[in-house]
């Protein structure tokens, strides 16, 4: 089959299309036709080597969010039969191989694609998707009536955070530049602040939850927006130092995530698209042999949505 693997960590020079042998579902697991893969800017950082890299081995092919069809199952499986259109965000941090032609992983790991979204939509979808799910639902309990603060509201995760958030029931705020700002309206936000030109750390106090994906000054920053005994997820923690210390001295609480691969959480998000409460905006579409101009678009962080590549 045809994958997109690299022999060492660095720029998008090492992203190669290749030849490899075609993987086999073993026990539990299915074996999935790729149509489209998404690309997520975690796909960027673990191709220079400086994430997850201590699970990873080389040769590597990068990739987590997969949307496709179930061409076999091993031994065992019931929920899923040849042909079904799945999608899901296989093996994470662990390498999942999503751009290729081919992935296994165990069947919990996918979930039934809406007849709602295409193949490209549904590749967009898991692993921003489950991040702003698990962040919002699971550790952040967010309930009706709260106040909840997204940063970086126009971006992947972002953009689906702010519509989950609202389906919850919250008062979303929204951080984006100002020729976002009507996108991230669109998706529901109740207000949206300008970060390039304002501080938001001044313009914000009181809210119940944060949705953190800077780390640095701007997550410790990001501490100042909560209400006492609020909560701030942060998806870029190991990246800001200091943050549970900072977070005692104003009263607050700070917790640290990752994402995790979650059959019924896709579930949840697949039941979103279908009740129209959730919508993924994909802004860019490549060809799989065309990865690296992909990565290249994605290491600016200026996209809007998602991006994707047809396999």
């Amino acid at each position: 089959m045809r994958a997109i693997r690299q022999s060492k960590w660095g720029g998008t020079e090492t992203l190669e299309l290749v030849e490899v042998d075609q993987p086999e579902p073993v026990f539990g697991e299915v074996l999935v036709r790729v149509v489209a893969a998404g690309i997520n800017p975690v796909d960027h950082y673990t191709r220079m080597g400086v994430a997850y890299n201590s699970v990873l081995d080389l040769p590597f092919v990068n990739g987590w969010d997969v949307a496709g069809v179930v061409e076999e199952t091993g031994y065992g499986t019931f929920r899923f039969e040849p042909g079904d259109m799945v999608f899901g965000m296989p093996w994470f941090p662990r390498a999942a191989g999503a751009y290729a032609e081919y992935v296994t992983a165990p069947a919990r790991h996918f979930a039934r694609m809406p007849e709602e979204l295409s193949f490209a939509e549904a590749a967009a979808l898991p692993l921003a998707g489950l991040t702003a799910w698990q962040m919002l639902t699971e550790v952040a309990d967010v309930r009706p009536g709260q106040r909840v603060l997204v940063a970086a509201a126009a971006g992947g995760v972002g953009h689906l955070a702010v519509q989950i958030a609202k389906a919850l029931g919250a008062h979303v705020i929204g951080t984006a530049s100002a020729a976002k700002h009507p996108f991230v309206r669109g998706l529901g936000a109740d207000e949206v602040i300008d970060y390039t030109t304002t501080d938001v750390a001044a313009a914000v106090s009181g809210a119940d939850v944060v949705i953190q994906m800077f780390g640095g000054e701007h997550g410790l920053r990001a501490l100042e927006c909560l209400r006492p005994g609020g909560v701030l997820v942060s998806g870029q923690a190991a990246w800001t130092p200091g943050m549970k210390e900072r977070a005692a001295e104003l009263g607050v609480r700070a917790r640290e995530y990752l994402v995790d691969p979650d059959g019924a959480g896709m579930e949840a998000l697949a039941d979103l698209v279908r009740r129209g409460r959730l919508k993924v905006h994909v802004e860019r579409e490549f060809p799989l042999a065309e990865a690296a101009a992909a990565h290249d678009l994605i290491a600016k962080g200026r996209t809007s949505g998602k991006i994707v590549l047809n396999v």
